[in-house]
């Protein structure tokens, strides 16, 4: 998959890695792992792997990066608040699909917020690819919502924001956190599966329960 050069290069990097890029990317693979299975411990991973990735991408001059952690600590928080209540019909948050006037919303808020931010990230900054950096910040934003909210398209944003992220972290030579977006790639094709199988099976159960 990788040439020579960066097959050495990342060899050098495992070499030299931090403990808190090991601990880092070991959390975030905790959170989806978690999240994949709907468990509500994936939301204490999610907040300790972002802690430390706010300083880690604050290091690289990904400015973007490091600012979606600060959203992800809050996501964090709301996203076990979310999974973890009942609503008023005494059930906890189902998994749900969006209508395709959200989607259409989401992707030209999406777009829209990428073409400003990396304008003004390209002109005023040093961020390093800032309409990439942009594109996979504010893509994170809306899918980490819909994580918190049980969307099942989420893990299909995310095939799409993790793939674009693989690029941005080679170029950054974090080739440690590329490696785990590839398998980020594999896990969520994985997740949806998983997840589509959960919702059909609610879907079930509810039909059930009204002709019952």
């Amino acid at each position: 998959m990788f040439s020579p050069e960066i097959r050495e290069a990342i060899a050098s990097a495992y070499a030299a890695m931090s403990l808190w890029e090991v601990a880092a990317v070991l959390l975030a693979l905790t959170y989806l792992l978690l999240a994949m299975r709907e468990n509500i411990l994936c939301w204490y991973a999610a907040f300790a792997s972002t802690a430390i990735y706010l300083f880690l991408f604050w290091d690289v001059s990904l400015l973007m990066e490091s600012a979606l952690q600060i959203f992800y600590l809050a996501m964090a928080l709301y996203g076990w608040w979310q999974w973890r209540r009942r609503r008023q019909d005494g059930e906890r948050l189902h998994i749900h699909r969006w209508s395709a006037t959200m989607h259409i919303s989401a992707l030209a808020g999406v777009g829209v917020l990428t073409l400003v931010f990396g304008y003004v990230l390209d002109n005023y900054t040093s961020a390093a690819l800032p309409y990439l950096d942009s594109f996979t910040t504010w893509g994170a934003v809306v899918t980490t919502y819909m994580v918190t909210r049980k969307v099942l398209e989420n893990w299909l944003y995310w095939i799409v924001i993790d793939g674009a992220a693989i690029y941005l972290y080679i170029d950054r030579e974090m080739y440690l956190t590329a490696l785990l977006f590839v398998l980020y790639v594999i896990l969520v094709i994985i997740g949806f599966f998983q997840w589509y199988t959960l919702y059909q099976r609610q879907n079930s159960s509810q039909e059930q329960l009204a002709t019952a």
